[in-house]
């Protein structure tokens, strides 16, 4: 009997074990292509910006990259975005496939310019997004970079009647191929 007590208490953790193993495999795996926890990155916790890879930022492939602006972030409304991003990275970005989103409903575009020279993407909306508007940046078919690393896309707004000057809104701190 005590044998029978053993075995079953020994079946019983198995179990319990197993099952939590295929619970906590499936959560990892959809947590590639996000954020995740920044420890020393040099940006300010309330400057981070979040962001989503949709094909899990995979070195030498094609992904959707969605940079997301908070509304607490936009004081005032914006008539033109840009994105700078660092020497090191080196993927390529087509820019008759980026959007701009508010409530999910994606905006006219006057026109998407990308300054490969100055590592800059400028973005101008037909209209501007107002003042307190939660904005999601999609950059669709991007070409990652052939390597893996951490690279600082950082977001600059312009107001509308405001002096010619971009203003920097929060960094968006982006890794490819460590998942």
């Amino acid at each position: 009997m005590a044998f029978a007590k053993k075995l079953t208490r020994r079946i019983m953790v198995a179990l319990a074990i197993a099952g939590c193993a295929v619970t906590v495999l499936p959560v990892v795996t959809m947590g590639q292509g996000l954020p995740g926890l920044t420890i020393f990155s040099g940006v300010d916790r309330d400057n981070e910006l979040g962001y989503r890879l949709d094909f899990n930022g995979r070195p030498n492939q094609y992904d959707r990259y969605r940079l997301r602006i908070p509304a607490r972030k936009l004081n005032l409304a914006v008539e033109q975005f840009s994105i700078s991003y660092p020497a090191a990275y080196e993927g390529t970005f087509d820019t008759d496939r980026v959007e701009v989103r508010v409530r999910g409903e994606s905006l006219p575009l006057d026109e998407v310019l990308w300054d490969r020279e100055n590592r800059v993407i400028e973005i101008y909306p037909q209209q501007p997004v107002p003042a307190g508007t939660r904005v999601e940046i999609v950059l669709s078919n991007v070409h990652n970079p052939r390597n893996s690393g951490t690279h600082y896309f950082n977001a600059l707004v312009r107001s509308p009647g405001d002096i010619p000057l971009m203003r920097y809104v929060g960094t968006w701190i982006l890794i490819i191929g460590r998942n």
